[in-house]
């Protein structure tokens, strides 16, 4: 029976978590041989490594798992944004401390933004303004 899926893994994933977790956003569910299968080729890593990676992203609540047989299906308990979003955070944290402003400041000006990319910034930097304008009202 499978684990119940978490909202958030309780810790950071390393670049090698990440890999196999991109593999299982996707291509959906995986069992262990699959994953190893459709990891980019630049990857070299042997199959004892890849379990040993599922293992951890299970530990860390990022994947849950089904037992079929003597075989295991694994499957993301964290949706992709939802990682990259802590991720995220925590980058900006580290770098920062709480300030994301300079963060956000000094993407935009290295950034090669398109005109629509820059249009869809603004709207979202509007709606972040009005909906805190609207939690400050209340």
């Amino acid at each position: 029976m499978p684990k119940a899926p978490r909202n958030q893994p309780s810790q950071s994933l390393s670049g090698a978590e990440w890999e196999v977790m991109k593999v299982i956003w996707n291509h959906g569910p995986q069992a262990a041989r699959d994953v190893y299968a459709a990891l980019p080729d630049d990857v070299s890593w042997a199959y004892k490594t890849v379990k040993t990676l599922l293992s951890r992203l299970v530990a860390k609540g990022a994947l849950d798992y089904e037992q079929i047989g003597n075989s295991y299906l694994y499957r993301a308990a964290v949706a992709r944004d939802q990682m990259t979003r802590k991720e995220m955070r925590g980058l900006f944290s580290r770098v920062t401390g709480a300030a994301l402003s300079p963060v956000l400041a000094h993407f935009i000006e290295e950034a090669d933004l398109s005109d629509d990319e820059i249009r869809q910034l603004k709207r979202q930097l509007d709606a972040k303004r009005s909906k805190s304008q609207k939690g400050k009202k209340r």
